[in-house]
């Protein structure tokens, strides 16, 4: 008797349908679209779509890869294959801004592709794409991809403007020092102090709100966390305006990462004389020689834009920089600029020389 009534019992679990497959596919879409915007990383989102065949035909849905954020799209440059440049593909074919972005330097800087990846840099500018805007200013600054004759400095500033309008420290540091040093506009010290003013500001902004979320989940585990600690008794990363604040080292973009690994893991080769943004977050490459302006001090160390070397000086060059006899002896001048940084020199393309 009592045998009979767990094979019945047996065979009402087993008759019964999976709950999963009456599930609508637009609310598992809506979910997995909710899903791939907040991801910390690729893999996360790659599981789901390895959990069976619906999940993996609906997290390929247009929509879904429409609103994949930065952290879905964060490959490692050690991880880059056909694969993960097939799937950038798909979300760019899906409208995703961000994967715009991120394959758009990945092709103009690693792969060498200047046209497709600027096209692509410049479709998701056209979508009031912040960090693209201030990309494609730096680009236009040095003329990179083209000679020394391609670079436009008025249309570096106008890009620089926009991105800042829509919040993008970086470039709103940049327009400062651009109008400080009357680089592409009409010099106006003021006014470009301001906006240096208001770059630290947002900074320091955007670090306490870091700070604050990393409080709120340390008390929702339960634990210490020395960072915490760290930030109160001043370690950090100084802000570019010496204020006296200190805040943690922000988090760089991932596509800023990708470059970084992807040339000094060796995966992408430097051609000869070319070399890295010295600042440590960025990882743009030269794409000729001279490219990138030096110190006008040490002439060790050359930066992609003058926002590059400000906060490089606060990072590390600060108490690296010393005057050099050979360049003193060439006319390289000894000027600082803002907070005690040395200011930058364009380098001439036939021979390593600062002009003075």
């Amino acid at each position: 008797m009592l045998q009979k009534k767990k094979q019945r019992t047996t065979r009402k679990i087993t008759d019964k349908s999976d709950l999963f497959d009456g599930v609508p596919d637009d609310l598992v879409v809506s979910i997995l679209c909710k899903l791939s915007s907040s991801v910390s990383c690729p893999t996360d989102f790659v599981n789901i779509l390895l959990t069976c065949k619906r999940l993996n035909r609906l997290g390929l849905h247009p929509l879904v890869l429409s609103k994949a954020g930065s952290k879905a799209l964060a490959v490692k440059a050690k991880n880059w294959s056909d694969s993960a440049h097939r799937f950038l593909k798909h979300c760019v074919s899906a409208g995703n801004i961000e994967a715009c972005y991120t394959l758009g330097m990945i092709r103009f800087y690693c792969l060498q592709n200047r046209g497709s990846g600027a096209s692509l840099m410049a479709k998701a500018a056209m979508k009031s794409h912040a960090p693209a805007l201030y990309s494609l200013a730096v680009i236009q600054f040095n003329g990179s991809g083209g000679s020394k004759n391609n670079k436009d400095l008025r249309a570096g500033v106008a890009l620089c403007a926009r991105a800042a309008f829509l919040g993008h420290v970086d470039a709103l540091r940049e327009l400062g020092h651009c109008l400080q040093d009357g680089y592409g506009v009409r010099q106006n010290i003021t006014e470009g102090r301001r906006l240096l003013i208001q770059a630290n500001a947002r900074e320091l902004a955007s670090s306490l709100n870091t700070v604050v979320k990393r409080q709120l989940k340390q008390q929702h585990q339960r634990r210490l966390n020395y960072q915490h600690y760290a930030y109160m008794t001043g370690s950090g990363c100084p802000l570019l305006s010496d204020f006296g604040c200190n805040v943690p080292v922000p988090e760089g973009h991932p596509v800023n990462v990708f470059l970084k690994e992807w040339f000094e893991s060796g995966l992408g080769e430097l051609g000869q004389g070319l070399r890295l943004c010295s600042h440590k977050g960025c990882g743009r490459p030269e794409t000729r020689a001279h490219e990138f302006r030096r110190c006008s001090v040490c002439g060790t160390v050359n930066y992609c834009s003058r926002g590059c070397q400000a906060l490089d000086w606060k990072l590390r060059h600060k108490v690296e920089c010393g005057p050099m006899e050979r360049w003193q002896e060439e006319g390289g001048n000894g000027n600082g600029g803002d907070g005690g940084a040395g200011g930058m020199e364009e380098v001439g393309e036939a021979e390593d020389l600062a002009i003075g």
